[in-house]
């Protein structure tokens, strides 16, 4: 297998599966903070989830404030780029990186 081939395919894999686990990880932290409006129990078992979902999503912010703030630099839109970003995670740093352009 070619390595662009391969590389192109294992990007588009975690693109999606990226975007599907921060999603998740909003729709988590939306359900903690309807849960502790309404004074709803949430397991305690879940205290590590929503540890490793806040550090992701922290991560993915990061990683889109720096695509947002070198995008102008690449001739692209800085919203757009770091809202992708945030989404795809490193891939999209690595994409806006690529000397391939």
């Amino acid at each position: 297998m070619n390595k662009k081939v391969f590389k192109k395919e294992i990007f588009n894999f975690i693109k999606v599966l990226s975007t599907v686990l921060i999603a998740s990880a909003i729709g988590l932290e939306l359900w903690n903070l309807y849960a502790k409006l309404t004074t709803t129990a949430i397991p305690h078992s879940l205290t590590i989830i929503f540890g490793i979902e806040r550090f992701a999503i922290t991560i993915h912010l990061i990683e889109g404030l720096v695509a947002g703030a070198y995008a102008p630099s690449k001739n692209k839109i800085p919203i757009k780029t770091g809202i992708y970003t945030f989404f795809v995670g490193t891939v999209g740093l690595l994409e806006l990186l690529d000397r391939d352009d």
